[in-house]
């Protein structure tokens, strides 16, 4: 309520109260203008009064014009009356302005569908012929960049084979690997089958027994040259194993943080570890200064004078006679056996725990002798006890067998088979099976020799598609990428052949029912061979299990 003042007579004023409603509803703009000078804005008024509420009837109506008014929109013609004024009596009009109309040849409604129906033909031919140009030229470009590709492709394959023959070629020049001696022996004992079958075609009675023995002669010499690079090798191979023994004990410990970042520690034990690390890497080296080889001596001195034992006393007595032969200019090849003495007492001090702890647990041989009696096995051939890691145990072995250097030893000496290839074939596989993370085991559970089996019994050392014999383009991959990979789900393919079966979604429709059926075939077979192993049939009737359930 409001209250306010009203004048009634020319003396007297009269209190009135002014009851104000509130609007509940918003009211529209009904327009206003602004003062330009002041920018006070005025607005038009509108009815305070609210609009009356029509009774509800409990029944929903609708107006008569809704219900039958329908508008539509038509365009007429009218009618427009003209007159023409034309020459008469009395009356000139000029004709220069005036045209001549003739009337054309009238044309009737089937003439003017068949005229647009040419037309439209017309145009359909032009955009077809401009549609087939374009298609011819993107095929034409599609050819060109196919070509091309398969020129690079070719190139590639005539690359990485050329370099395959040249590490080849190096790796029987200068072996240095396992590997590498198996080559040799391998390619030794292929020359020897060759030179074998030549002397038994060629040649009879007493030149034959002469030809044997020639033989026999070249084949003693081959293996003794083999004998003296493996010598160097291992001698070589052993300095490295030691440096990248030692640079692991160096090492700062890592882990991975939550947002993915590498953090590296050093502690006490890996400073001590490097420390280490580092000498020995200088008293090493050859051909360094005669004033840096006794500064390198002096340091190592003192590092190894922390600790009092018989050790490293006679190292200490062995770093005071190469100085003391040192100031006497004595020559280095004379010190060259007295400088590999202090190498290898240097080297027995930092393999001991009690020198530097950090040593401990990258040692094969652990500091307490109760966990020597954990996997421990005995090998009948060299007769040593060896930890289960040295023997290698094809999945269809029953018992233990023979180590891996028996194992060597006696492939040198009697077979000299080449493994190389289907180690590489593993490898592979193992490294597919584990970017698929879904926990797949049985192929960590198969050892070369069983793979061996597989690649030589069962699938003839050859591609199921293409029949390519070379193991080194050869892969294993799923047959049905869905499942484990197992011996009874798998196809042998070269690298590409098996990139473009990985992207098949059906197989049914991939191939044909004679290639399926004897691919099927193939592992019904390497089923049969693996059933007989107990740790291969629990895996087999699981897959079997889960071939029914799908």
């Amino acid at each position: 309520c409001l209250g306010t003042s009203i004048l009634t007579d020319s003396d007297s004023f009269q209190d009135v109260v002014v009851k104000i409603e509130r609007p509940t509803y918003h009211k529209p703009f009904l327009g206003g203008f602004k003062n330009r000078i002041t920018g006070v804005e005025f607005y038009n008024a509108g009815s305070q009064t609210i609009p009356k509420t029509r009774p509800d009837k409990g029944i929903q109506l609708f107006c008569r014009e809704t219900q039958t008014v329908f508008e539509k929109n038509k365009p007429q013609q009218t009618k427009n009356t003209t007159s023409t004024q034309m020459t008469k009596i009395g009356l000139y009009v000029s004709n220069m302005t005036d045209k001549l109309v003739s009337p054309g040849k009238y044309l009737t409604a089937e003439e003017y569908h068949k005229r647009r129906l040419e037309a439209v033909i017309v145009l359909q031919t032009y955009f077809r012929r401009w549609h087939a140009i374009n298609v011819v030229q993107n095929l034409r470009e599609e050819k060109r960049l196919r070509l091309a590709w398969e020129a690079q492709e070719e190139l590639r394959r005539k690359k990485e084979k050329e370099e395959k023959l040249r590490r080849e070629h190096e790796r029987r020049l200068n072996p240095k690997t396992k590997e590498d001696f198996e080559l040799l022996y391998h390619a030794l004992q292929l020359w020897k089958q060759e030179e074998t079958e030549r002397i038994n075609r060629t040649l009879t009675g007493a030149e034959r027994k002469a030809a044997f023995c020639g033989l026999l002669e070249q084949e003693a010499q081959l293996i003794a040259s083999i004998g003296r690079h493996k010598l160097n090798a291992d001698e070589e191979n052993q300095q490295k194993a030691t440096l990248r023994f030692l640079a692991k004990c160096a090492q700062p410990k890592r882990w991975k943080a939550y947002d993915g970042k590498i953090t590296e520690m050093d502690t006490q034990y890996t400073l001590r570890a490097r420390e280490l690390f580092e000498i020995y890497r200088s008293i090493s080296m050859n051909d360094i200064p005669k004033d840096e080889r006794i500064d390198v001596l002096l340091t190592l001195r003192r590092t190894v004078k922390e600790h009092e034992c018989k050790l490293t006393w006679e190292i200490v007595e062995l770093i005071d006679r190469e100085v003391d032969l040192m100031s006497r200019e004595v020559k280095e090849c004379n010190l060259e056996g007295l400088r590999k003495r202090i190498c290898t007492l240097f080297l027995q001090y930092i393999k001991t725990p009690k020198f530097n702890p950090e040593v401990a647990r990258i040692l094969k041989v652990p500091p307490d002798p109760l966990k020597l009696y954990k996997n421990v096995n005995f090998c009948h051939s060299c007769e040593n006890y060896l930890p289960s890691t040295e023997f290698s145990v094809p999945a269809n072995s029953r018992t233990i067998g023979r180590c891996r250097l028996c194992c060597k030893l006696d492939n040198e000496a009697r077979q000299r088979e080449a493994f190389l290839k289907h180690k590489l074939i593993l490898e592979n596989l193992r490294k597919s099976e584990a970017d698929y993370q879904d926990d797949a085991k049985i192929v960590f559970l198969v050892q070369h020799q069983d793979l061996q089996y597989m690649i030589e019994n069962i699938w003839g050392c050859q591609s199921a598609l293409s029949a390519c014999s070379d193991l080194y383009e050869l892969v294993m991959v799923r047959w049905d990428k869905q499942r484990e990979w197992s011996p009874w789900n798998t196809i042998l393919l070269t690298k590409d052949e098996a990139d473009a079966h990985l992207r098949l979604c059906n197989l049914q429709e991939a191939y044909e029912a004679a290639f399926i059926h004897r691919i099927k075939h193939k592992h019904i077979r390497a089923k049969n061979y693996f059933a007989q192993i107990p740790a291969m049939a629990s895996f087999l009737h699981r897959s079997d299990n889960q071939a029914n359930a799908n």
